[in-house]
């Protein structure tokens, strides 16, 4: 982008030059500080300001114009007014890009306080965690993970609570203390599950009717026990998660989709947990939707398990997160409009 103020103000040189009419190149010569007060940095504008100021006296005095004090007075005035107006557009951008930055780097510092990274080891599990603010957002977002160590095994969890902003933390606030207080007593995942929902429900009745009537989490809930043998999963309308075993990987997809938490009011009973092998050495990976639902230049989704497939093993859960991450933003091409959430658990295998 930085050539570009450079190639107008050229095209501009070149076009008062050549042209038997005077002045029309003046047009690319003017733009072209413009340009470069809104695009660039400030030592950008100020050379192409001072460009544009040296090329048209140089133009003036090829035409033998300079004997006319008067009107190139008047046209080197024009342009150096307009090189200091670049200029001070260029502030102004540069002063809202630094209030932007400010804002994110709150709501980032605010969003790893209320989501915690999890440890990077829990009994036989080595694990990695990572957030990725949507590009196009500076709120804070509503997903959420964590990692426990409880009497019944390790204990998982990673939501997405609908919506952003303050309402969206404040339910994320809510379950992820839940959890971390049940989780340690609820004797399985449905008993966690309930206590979850009925935590949330009792946040959302101080909200106002509509957003209480349209909210939601969906949530995954896992328990691996001590020896790590199987993984018991709880999915109430989240994406499935997915195993990642040698080269392979395959989604864990529930026998029975469950309903988000939140919406326990439509009668539905809520699905069971359900038991999956976990083989020494693989890899549990949950996500969110801003992964699932990220898509590429033609609207496709990204599916992780054709993605990721073949590109194993992968020897720590921290490699899975980061090949994810880059292949997901590779996939898009540019900004994404949801938060992504990703939690990855590895079995250490023999020897290990």
């Amino acid at each position: 982008m930085s050539f570009l103020p450079a190639a107008m103000i050229l095209a501009g040189a070149l076009w008062n030059a050549l042209s038997p009419r005077a002045y029309w190149g003046d047009y690319l010569l003017v733009s072209a500080v413009t340009v470069a007060g809104a695009l660039l940095p400030l030592w950008h504008t100020i050379a192409a300001g001072a460009a544009i100021v040296l090329v048209e006296t140089a133009l003036l005095y090829a035409g033998g114009y300079l004997r006319n004090a008067a009107a190139t007075s008047i046209e080197l005035a024009n342009l150096a007014f307009t090189a200091l107006i670049a200029i001070g557009v260029n502030r102004v951008v540069a002063r809202h890009g630094r209030r932007l930055e400010r804002v994110r780097s709150v709501a980032e510092a605010a969003q790893r306080a209320v989501v915690p990274q999890p440890p990077a080891r829990v009994g036989p599990l080595a694990v990695a965690a990572v957030y990725k603010a949507a590009q196009i957002e500076a709120l804070i977002g509503g997903d959420a993970y964590a990692v426990q160590e409880t009497p019944f095994g390790t204990r998982l969890l990673i939501a997405d609570v609908r919506g952003k902003g303050m309402g969206a933390v404040g339910a994320v606030a809510v379950l992820l203390g839940t959890f971390r207080v049940e989780a340690d007593q609820a004797p399985d995942l449905a008993v966690l599950a309930g206590t979850l929902e009925r935590a949330l429900l009792k946040e959302a009745a101080s909200r106002e009717e509509e957003v209480r009537m349209e909210g939601f989490v969906t949530a995954l809930l896992g328990e691996i026990p001590p020896d790590g043998a199987e993984v018991r999963l709880l999915n109430c309308g989240h994406p499935s998660p997915y195993l990642l075993h040698g080269t392979a990987v395959a989604a864990l997809d529930p026998d029975e989709p469950g309903l988000p938490l939140g919406m326990s009011g439509l009668g539905a009973p809520q699905a069971g947990p359900e038991s999956r092998p976990l083989p020494p050495g693989s890899t549990l990976l949950l996500v969110t939707d801003g992964v699932t639902e990220a898509r590429d230049r033609t609207g496709a989704f990204y599916d992780p398990a054709v993605r990721l497939g073949g590109r194993g093993p992968f020897g720590e859960p921290a490699e899975v997160v980061a090949a994810l991450v880059r292949d997901v933003e590779r996939w898009t091409g540019g900004p994404r409009d949801d938060d992504m959430a990703v939690l990855a658990v590895t079995r250490s295998g023999p020897g290990r």
